[in-house]
C-alpha cells in the first residue's frame, strides 16, 4: 500500500480529466477493465471527466470487432464515459486514426528543430545491433547510427522509397518524477537510446501519440498499469521538448494469476463480455475488480458503484501485484445473485435456460423444451428461485434446474440407497411416503405443509432412510435441493410419478 495515508489534495481550480485508451487489437480484458474502473472512480470522486479514446494507429491489427467489444464491455459494467468515441466532446476526434493532421503538425515540429530524424536501419541491422549489445552484457538500445546522416542522404533515401521510421533524439539525463502510487522514481534516459516515435510524418507510435493526445485533450492524471512504467520517462522527455505541462502519473499494480505469474488467458476469460456470457453480474465484477489492488482500509467487502466513488482513494492503491481468484469472483457473484428479487432473477436467467435448450419461448408464452408442456411464469419463477439458491453464476441455472424440465430423471438404482440400508427397507419407506402423499390435496402440496406431514414418517422410519431415497427419486441427483422444496415445484402428480419410477427400480 502507498506509504501516504493522506487523501490526495486536488486544487479547487483544477479540472480532473482522465482517460482510458485501449487499443482495438484485442478484446477488453480484466486488466484494462480494472484500469478503466479506477480512472472512472477517480474522475467521479473529484467531479472530473472520464474519457474513452481508441488507440488505433496500428491499422493492420486494429479491428472494429474489438472496438465494439470494448465499448459494449465498458457499457455493461456501467463505466459510461463523458467524452470519447460514440459520445463526442470538445477535444476530439477520439480515434487516433482520425487525428493525422494533429499528429503531423507536432511531428514536423520535431523534424524542423532536428529533435527527430529518419532511421533507415533494416530489421536485420537492428537485430544484429541488439545481439552485439547483449553479448557485451549491455541493455539493448539504438546506437543513433542514422542520426548523423546528411540531409542529402536522407532526401535520396526518401526518393528511393526506402523504409524508415522516425526516432527521437533522446537527451541523456536523469528523469525524476513523483508517482502517486509508487512515490519518487528515477530513470536514466541515456540507457534508452533514441526511441522510435512514428512510422511516418502522419502516423505516430504509442509514446508520441499518447503525449500529443494527453496534451490536446487536457488530461490531468494518467492512471494506467505498471507495465507502462518504462514509457513514462520517454513521454516526460517528449513533453519537455514540446513545452507541454506534465500530467500526474499513477501506475497500478499488475493483476497476477493464482500462481503469481502475470495474468493470461489460461487464468481468466478472454473478454469482459465473456464474463457476462458466463453469467457474472456487472456489480459483482465491479466489486471484485475494485479490490484488485485497492484497499479501502476497512473490513467492508461489498460496495455498490456509488459507494466505490465515495470511498475510492488513489493513495490507497497497493504497489504489489493483485492476485486474480475466480472463486472469489464467484463468491461476489453469489452475493449479488441472492440479492435479486425472484422476478429479476427470472428475467436474468431465462436466456440461459433457452440457450441450454430447456426452455422455449413462443410469443409471450414459455414451454418446456423437453416435454413441450406450457410453463406459467409463476412456475418458472419457483424453479429459478429454488435453483438460484445454489447458483454461483447465471449460467449454472441450466444444470441446477434441469431436473425440473425432464419427464423422469435417469439415475442408477444404487443412488437410492442411504448408507447400508437394505433394499426392502428403502422400498417400504418409499411406499409409505407415496401413501402419505396420495392423501394430501393438490392445493396443500406446499413446501411447509409437506415438511410438516412427512415429519412423522421420517421420525418413525429414520430421517436418512426416508428423505434420502425420496430426494433421489425426485431429482435423480446425489446433490440437490431438499425433497419438500422439489415437490413444491413439481406438484403432486409429477412427484408421485417420480416416486413410482423409483419403486419400479426396486
Amino acid at each position: 500500500m502507498s506509504t501516504s495515508k493522506q487523501k490526495l489534495k486536488i486544487p479547487k481550480n483544477k479540472q480532473i480529466r482522465v482517460r482510458i485508451a485501449p487499443s482495438p487489437t484485442g478484446f477488453l480484458h480484466i486488466g484494462t477493465a480494472r484500469t478503466a474502473l479506477f480512472n472512472f472512480l477517480f474522475a467521479k470522486k473529484h467531479g472530473g471527466k472520464f474519457i474513452l479514446r481508441i488507440e488505433d494507429t496500428d491499422l493492420e491489427r486494429s479491428n472494429l470487432e474489438f472496438e465494439k467489444d470494448i465499448t459494449e464491455g465498458l457499457g455493461w459494467l456501467g463505466l459510461h464515459w463523458d467524452e470519447g468515441i460514440n459520445t463526442g466532446g470538445n477535444f476530439g476526434p477520439y480515434r487516433q486514426s482520425e487525428r493525422s493532421k494533429i499528429y503531423s503538425n507536432y511531428i514536423n515540429q520535431l523534424l524542423e528543430k532536428e529533435l527527430a530524424y529518419h532511421c533507415f536501419c533494416s530489421h536485420e541491422e537492428l537485430e544484429a545491433m541488439k545481439q552485439d549489445q547483449l553479448s557485451r552484457g549491455e541493455e539493448p538500445r539504438y546506437t543513433g547510427k542514422c542520426s548523423h546522416l546528411s540531409k542529402e542522404t536522407v532526401k535520396k533515401n526518401l526518393q528511393e522509397n526506402k523504409n524508415f521510421i522516425l526516432r527521437f533524439k533522446m537527451p541523456s539525463k536523469k528523469v525524476i518524477f513523483q508517482d502517486l502510487i509508487r512515490g519518487k522514481l528515477e530513470f536514466e534516459t541515456g540507457l534508452m537510446g533514441d526511441i522510435a516515435i512514428a512510422r511516418n510524418e502522419k502516423t505516430p507510435l504509442y509514446n508520441l501519440a499518447a503525449v500529443i493526445d494527453d496534451y490536446t485533450m487536457q488530461i490531468s492524471h494518467v492512471i494506467r498499469g505498471e507495465d507502462h512504467l518504462s514509457n513514462t520517462p520517454k513521454q516526460l522527455m517528449l513533453q519537455g521538448v514540446f513545452g507541454f505541462p506534465e500530467p500526474q502519473y499513477a501506475h497500478l499494480p499488475l493483476i497476477l494469476g493464482p500462481d503469481r505469474s502475470k495474468l493470461s488467458k489460461r487464468h481468466e476469460a478472454v473478454s469482459i463480455i465473456e464474463y457476462k456470457n458466463e453469467g457474472f453480474l456487472p456489480e459483482a465484477l465491479i466489486n471484485f475488480m475494485a479490490l484488485l489492488g485497492w484497499n479501502p482500509g476497512t473490513e467492508q467487502e461489498f460496495f455498490t458503484l456509488n459507494e466505490l466513488i465515495e470511498k475510492f482513494e488513489l493513495l490507497k492503491v497497493q504497489k504489489s501485484g493483485a492476485v486474480f481468484n475466480i472463486e472469489k469472483l464467484k463468491w461476489f457473484n453469489t452475493h449479488y445473485t441472492h440479492k435479486k428479487s425472484p422476478s429479476e432473477l427470472m428475467k436474468l436467467t431465462i436466456p440461459y435456460l433457452i440457450n441450454g435448450k430447456l426452455l422455449k419461448k413462443k410469443k409471450d408464452e414459455y414451454f418446456n423444451a423437453k416435454t413441450k408442456e406450457k410453463i406459467s411464469e409463476k412456475e418458472l419463477e419457483k424453479i429459478i428461485s429454488l435453483a438460484g439458491e445454489r447458483m454461483k453464476t447465471l449460467e449454472d441455472i441450466t444444470s441446477l434446474s434441469k431436473l425440473f424440465f425432464v419427464e423422469i430423471p435417469d439415475y442408477e438404482k444404487e443412488l437410492l440407497r442411504w448408507k447400508q440400508t437394505d433394499w426392502p427397507v428403502i422400498k417400504q419407506n418409499l411406499e409409505t411416503i407415496k401413501e402419505t402423499l396420495n392423501k394430501v390435496k393438490s392445493d396443500k402440496f406446499t413446501k411447509d405443509n409437506l415438511h410438516k406431514i412427512l415429519m412423522e414418517d421420517s421420525k418413525r422410519l429414520g430421517v436418512g432412510e426416508t428423505l434420502w431415497p425420496l430426494r433421489v427419486a425426485l431429482s435423480g441427483l446425489k446433490a440437490s435441493p431438499g425433497p419438500h422444496e422439489i415437490m413444491d415445484v413439481l406438484g403432486k402428480e409429477k412427484s408421485i410419478k417420480r416416486i413410482e419410477y423409483a419403486l419400479s427400480k426396486l
